[in-house]
């Protein structure tokens, strides 16, 4: 196994390209929740984390075993990804927009709140079109792949964390129009990753 400089630096470079949804969508979830914990920070961030060192895996991992089955997957990878996204963002807009006509806060009714599955969803639709990463490092050994996937993942951790923290910052200010605005981004990232894979 050959781990040089210019491993680390494509692997550091391969991490900061993919975490650029992730940090998308932390912003929106920091902005919906203005008043989140560093607890729930540090969850959220591990698992955008975690997906995207696990989605490269996978995809090596195919690339060495069923590469033809992963390439006619790879077609249905934007789709996915657009309709995981359309579904949170759109769940998150609808709601603010209830609670912003009832006069509510979105403090005071929750609607940006985080539940586990939703954030499982989050990582999945985020991390998705990080499996044809896969064929990139297809040419590594399984522990240079496998150190490549963990510096993903570390990169990813501190993007999303940066992410989390300006949303919350800005969430603050914006009030009750935080949750519309954390919705219409999640909405525009699933567009831009259907567009991109897509076309």
């Amino acid at each position: 196994m050959h781990l040089s400089f210019v491993f680390f630096f494509n692997s550091f470079l391969l991490g900061l390209g993919l975490a650029m949804d992730a940090f998308s969508v932390s912003l929106a979830n920091g902005l919906a929740e203005p008043d989140m914990k560093k607890r729930k920070m540090s969850l959220i961030a591990g698992t955008f984390g975690f997906f995207q060192a696990f989605m490269p895996m996978l995809g090596w991992v195919c690339v060495h075993t069923v590469v033809r089955h992963f390439k006619a997957f790879e077609l249905f990878v934007p789709w996915i990804a657009l309709v995981l996204l359309l579904f949170i963002g759109g769940k998150m807009l609808l709601e603010s927009m209830i609670n912003t006509r009832k006069g509510e806060s979105d403090e005071g009714a929750d609607p940006g709140r985080l539940s586990p599955g939703m954030l499982v969803v989050q990582g999945v639709a985020t991390s998705i079109d990080a499996l044809s990463v896969g064929f990139t490092i297809s040419n590594y050994g399984w522990l240079q792949a496998l150190f490549c996937a963990m510096i993903i993942a570390f990169v990813t951790y501190f993007i999303s964390l940066a992410g989390l923290l300006t949303g919350r910052r800005v969430g603050v200010r914006l009030s009750n129009k935080a949750g519309i605005l954390g919705g219409c981004i999640l909405i525009f990232i699933g567009l831009e990753i259907f567009l991109t894979g897509a076309f």
